[in-house]
């Protein structure tokens, strides 16, 4: 954890316990993100229409697909349609770093994580 999480830990914990987020005005309602600052300026328009058809973006499509596969790889007990999967997970996880256009971040994905700093150490 960089130095300016830390901080922002801390700071945050230091306001919990002296109580500064009771009695807010929308405790306990879930949070509506319609502000669209996070989604870049040339893809909000193709986002907007995505939601109004009650369509997921592509790359929240693709987590979910990688997340169930994942789920189904530890079910199998047939080793080829294990490794059938296995590359078709692979090829999932590569498009979505396409998809994002920049790396992908194992963080993403605790379970790959370890099991890659396992082999490497």
């Amino acid at each position: 954890m960089d130095a300016i999480a830390r901080i922002a830990e801390e700071r945050i914990r230091q306001a919990l316990s002296e109580g500064q987020f009771e009695n807010l005005e929308n405790a306990g309602k879930p949070l509506a993100f319609d502000d669209e600052t996070w989604i870049p300026e040339d893809l909000r328009v193709a986002y907007r229409v995505l939601k109004n058809a009650g369509v997921a973006p592509p790359e929240l499509e693709l987590r979910k697909e990688i997340m169930s596969l994942r789920g189904l790889i530890e079910g199998l007990d047939d080793d080829k349609e294990r490794i059938r999967s296995i590359r078709k997970l692979n090829y999932k996880l590569m498009c979505l770093g396409e998809l994002r256009g920049r790396p992908l971040f194992l963080e993403d994905f605790p379970y790959y994580e370890s099991k890659i700093v396992a082999k490497l150490g």
